[in-house]
């Protein structure tokens, strides 16, 4: 009677376990890999990550962090995820977030993004810079001119020395915007001069109608003895950097437009260049085209 009970217990006991690993069976979470494959992407330095992101139903989920370094490789390029969150997935964010993060949301400066397709391009992604701004028609012109230390005011004769000066717009009295560029949420946009020892900024703005950020700066580069035109741009004649001679001759020069994240943790340009152009050697009232840079823009693809 006694090794009946006890047969009985270890079938009951076999039951019961048998019943446990069904239910868990139902519970048990997989995970997929999503692989990251872009080019482009640079550096972030200090205090910054790339983070992944894929939309589920219109809300994002985090794939994890990783950082670039000097030659442009990254940190990891596989990522493990929820297999269902991955398969609802419709689309993937790329974006750059403070480290450490505060927030567990997405951070304003979302910079690439592509959409899951269907079909054969069900499970590949390929990005571009959609939350950035539609870059297809970027356009606009410079002009060289000084007009911080014209010598008698409202742009009359001048010093003759327009060629320390670069303005991005249309010359003229007085000059006025053109510049063709996308609005910008999380970013700025800057301007900069390829100078002997390397870029120097003509300072950030978000409009075109309007002096930027360096206006009026005690520490910029412009002279102080009138206020430049209402439009970006910067003159060569002050607080020059170390191992830079000012006034700094603009004539023969790169000039390039960048997209900045916004805070910007690092005084170089940032790998978004969307206008690059040449200044020639005549001041205003020539003018110089900037062409679109393309070959900036950072490419590649995201499987799951």
């Amino acid at each position: 009677m006694f090794k009946k009970s006890i047969i009985g217990i270890l079938a009951i006991g076999l039951i019961a376990i048998s019943c446990s690993d069904d239910d868990d069976s139902g519970n048990v979470v997989t995970e997929s890999n999503l692989t990251l494959n872009l080019n482009g992407l640079e550096d972030l330095g200090s205090g910054y990550l790339y983070e992944g992101w894929v939309i589920v139903n219109g809300s994002p989920v985090s794939t994890g962090t990783f950082s670039v370094n000097s030659t442009g490789e990254l940190s990891s390029t596989t990522f493990s995820v929820n297999t269902e969150t991955l398969n609802a997935a419709t689309a993937f964010v790329l974006s750059i977030e403070p480290d450490p993060d505060p927030d567990p949301a997405p951070a304003p400066t979302k910079l690439l993004r592509g959409e899951f397709g269907t079909g054969n391009a069900a499970n590949t992604a390929m990005v571009g810079l959609g939350p950035v701004g539609d870059f297809a028609n970027a356009a606009g012109t410079f002009f060289l001119r000084a007009p911080t230390d014209e010598d008698v005011p409202n742009g009359a004769p001048n010093n003759m020395n327009d060629q320390y000066g670069v303005w991005f717009g249309t010359p003229g009295m007085p000059p006025s915007p053109n510049l063709t560029l996308p609005a910008l949420t999380g970013w700025k946009y800057e301007g900069w001069v390829v100078g002997d020892n390397g870029p120097l900024s003509t300072g950030t703005f978000s409009s075109f109608d309007v002096s930027d950020d360096n206006a009026g700066d005690p520490n910029g580069f412009s002279e102080t003895v009138f206020d430049g035109p209402p439009l970006p741009g910067e003159d060569f004649f002050r607080n020059a950097p170390m191992g830079v001679t000012f006034p700094l001759d603009i004539r023969n020069r790169m000039v390039i437009i960048s997209v900045e994240p916004d805070p910007d943790n690092s005084p170089a340009p940032f790998v978004l260049k969307p206008l690059v152009g040449t200044a020639g050697t005549d001041t205003a009232p020539t003018a110089y085209d900037f062409g679109l840079n393309a070959a900036s823009f950072p490419t590649g693809s995201v499987t799951r």
